[in-house]
């Protein structure tokens, strides 16, 4: 059925379907957006996915060419409305889809249901307002007031295989999947490749370290996943409680422009991959990935903000979710129990140096990592050992009286320290110690405490140090 006014026809989505081949006039509601990013030839492209009250569901694609990035449509947040003159409608395969020519066609976009403005914050050159088309506008506005829009619900098999919605806390390595997250940073790497941190309030799970021990000195286990270290400005934006995801582009030929996708929101990514690198949790942006900005009141942002604050605000909420109810008690702190636990983003990004803290972590590396190297040829402990938690990864040093602590309870390398230090690592028990350094490891979750430092104390600027201080390996079976 038509909605005319004056001889200019808007054609329901449903009849819009079957006039192949012929130009209509649609308007509508988005519901998702492809990322934008250069098609083949010389045009840039996108495609978004609308609905209307004869299509509330699955809604239709509309393909978009334009000369320049910024000619796109790009979407506020989703349910907002956009209004399309002369696009054609074409076939691909069983599919249905508009076309946006840039040479006749042209666009509009509003904002969706709770605005009153009649005025597009984002349209075409072509455009021409017309003031009889807000009584549709308006339409719209009123029955998106009683729907809910379920952005993915038209996200296809055939494209993306089984999605289902999960948090980073559900995280499973090789699957696609739909993230409600927010996007905290973007950053262009020295190859023009985008990697976003998103974030949802919730930790990644442990992952098995498949580094090989031996070869920590001239291949040490990665800090992190970008090619150089993000400043500490961009990190003291990050949350603290939470693990910080990096999310990549799946392929180097497909290029997104770096503002296609807005710091400080939250967003519903539909169609990611999740993946290990590193023994680290990532996920790709792949070619059919869809997204659409979510408002600060959308269910699934509410529920996630509650969760992150009852969390924060709780008693043993910075330390990781998989060790409770408890660490695995392997060590023990001269820490006062009233001490609160803190990430270790807590410890990068805190603004005093010299400071203590209470953690709760895992040792996924040791340089040296045999017992009998601990010590230098005049007898001092020194070992560098790779901390993590679900908030970053930092080195950290036992030297001196604070290893000579740590190992209290050993007074001698023997093969007792060498069986508990093995378990610290997540080596698991076998009789063939040749390939102990490069068995697949489980290191558990230990307590300890941390001091930070200057190396040189005259450079305000300079990078921070870490050492192990007042921990203790506890000698138990």
């Amino acid at each position: 059925m038509a909605r005319s006014h004056d001889g200019h026809k808007f054609l329901q989505i449903v009849d819009a379907m079957v006039s192949i081949n012929q130009r209509v006039n649609l308007i509508g509601v988005v519901t998702e957006s492809g990322l934008p990013k250069q098609s083949r030839g010389t045009d840039c492209f996108v495609t978004i996915r609308i609905i209307d009250e004869s299509q509330p569901k699955h809604g239709i694609s509309v393909n978009f060419f334009t000369e320049t990035m910024e000619m796109l449509p790009r979407m506020a947040t989703e349910g907002d409305i956009i209004q399309l003159c002369h696009v054609v409608m074409k076939t691909h395969g069983p599919d249905v889809y508009a076309l946006f020519n840039k040479k006749f066609s042209s666009f509009a976009l509003y904002e969706g249901k709770n605005s009153t403005s009649f005025t597009p914050y984002q349209c075409s050159a072509k455009f021409n307002a017309r003031e009889q088309d807000n009584k549709f506008i308006l339409g719209l506005r009123q029955w998106l007031a009683g729907e809910q829009i379920d952005a993915g619900a038209s996200v296809t098999g055939l494209m993306t295989g089984s999605t289902e919605l999960l948090q980073l806390k559900e995280f499973k390595e090789g699957v696609r999947f739909n993230l409600v997250c927010k996007v905290l940073h973007a950053w262009e790497t020295e190859r023009e490749e985008l990697m976003l941190f998103v974030w949802d309030g919730t930790d990644t799970p442990p992952i098995a370290i498949k580094s090989n021990l031996e070869d920590e000195k001239e291949n040490p286990l990665p800090l992190h996943l970008e090619p150089i270290p993000l400043s500490r400005d961009v990190l003291c934006t990050f949350p603290t409680v939470g693990t910080v995801l990096r999310v990549t582009v799946d392929s180097s030929n497909v290029k997104f422009g770096l503002d296609c996708i807005k710091t400080g929101r939250w967003v519903k990514f539909l169609g990611l991959r999740c993946e290990v690198r590193s023994s680290l949790w990532c996920a790709f942006l792949m070619p059919f990935t869809k997204f659409c900005y979510l408002s600060e009141d959308n269910a699934l942002v509410v529920q996630r903000k509650r969760s992150y604050d009852d969390r924060f605000y709780s008693k043993w909420g910075h330390m990781p979710l998989t060790s409770f109810p408890w660490h695995s008690g392997m060590t023990g702190t001269s820490c006062p129990k009233n001490v609160p636990f803190v990430t270790l983003m807590n410890v990068l990004t805190y603004p005093e140096v010299t400071y203590k803290y209470r953690c709760v972590v895992r040792v996924v590396a040791a340089l040296p990592w045999q017992v009998s190297k601990f010590r230098s040829p005049s007898g001092i402990y020194r070992i560098r050992l790779t901390l993590e938690d679900p908030t970053a990864r930092i080195h950290a040093f036992l030297y001196k009286d604070d290893a000579e602590e740590f190992f209290t309870h050993f007074p001698s390398p023997d093969d007792v320290l060498t069986r508990k230090w093995n378990s610290l690592l997540g080596i698991p028990k076998t009789g063939d110690y040749s390939a102990i350094g490069n068995a697949s490891r489980n290191p558990p979750w230990i307590e300890c405490c941390l001091k930070s430092y200057y190396l040189d104390k005259k450079d305000a600027w300079g990078t921070r140090n870490y050492q192990i201080f007042m921990t203790t390996l506890l000698e138990r079976p």
